[in-house]
């Protein structure tokens, strides 16, 4: 009959969405008599920040890799890092909708992740001709990433609407990754030994 909101979720769901859009303020205030409280939220580094603070008390083994692109009308951003645990812990958003089942934009990230990582290695003889190239759990290993999307008409799938299915935002993904990530590892050779040897 009656809704009691929780304070607790709603701080954890507002926090989110200030890492997904930098810069913006949400304040949040509770009125009710005898739990009076308010919390502001900003993030200006965005979803660096989100990063970071999932990654609290682990040590990093590279900085936050940071991306942004716009492809087909999607725009995609991308903040990843690797610690020294052997966990994966990748988080995908599509219009500020957590889409815990994945979906295109996840697939786009991990595909292009996997080319670029393995082409990387063989080209710097990281990886040796008869060697196997790295899969994707080895690459993925010990990595936090937030994969954002902003698509014009999403089409989520599932019974919980928690995957999303545009297929525009898997190649908006992956050729944002691709031409960036590609750049980032010729730009830092230090931090792409570190990846691939990670991975090994």
């Amino acid at each position: 009959d009656t809704t009691v909101y929780d304070f607790k979720v709603l701080r954890k769901r507002l926090k989110e969405l200030a890492f997904l859009n930098k810069g913006l303020t949400i304040s949040l205030k509770d009125e009710r008599e005898g739990m009076e409280q308010e919390e502001v939220y900003l993030q200006n580094g965005g979803i660096i920040d989100f990063v970071q603070s999932l990654n609290e008390g682990k040590d990093g083994v590279t900085d936050v890799i940071y991306f942004e692109g716009e492809r087909d009308g999607v725009q995609v951003e991308i903040a990843l890092q690797y610690t020294d645990s052997y966990s994966e812990n990748i988080k995908s958003f599509a219009n500020n909708i957590n889409t815990h089942e994945g979906g295109m934009h996840e697939t786009g990230f991990k595909i292009a992740l996997n080319r670029v990582i393995n082409n990387y290695a063989r080209k710097n003889n990281i990886l040796k001709e008869n060697e196997e190239n790295l899969t994707g759990d080895d690459i993925r290993e010990g990595m936090t990433a937030i994969i954002s999307v902003k698509v014009p008409e999403p089409q989520f799938e599932g019974q919980t609407k928690q995957k999303l299915g545009n297929s525009e935002a898997r190649g908006a993904v992956d050729s944002v990754v691709c031409e960036q990530l590609t750049y980032f590892l010729e730009q830092n050779p230090n931090v792409a030994k570190l990846i691939c040897e990670k991975a090994i």
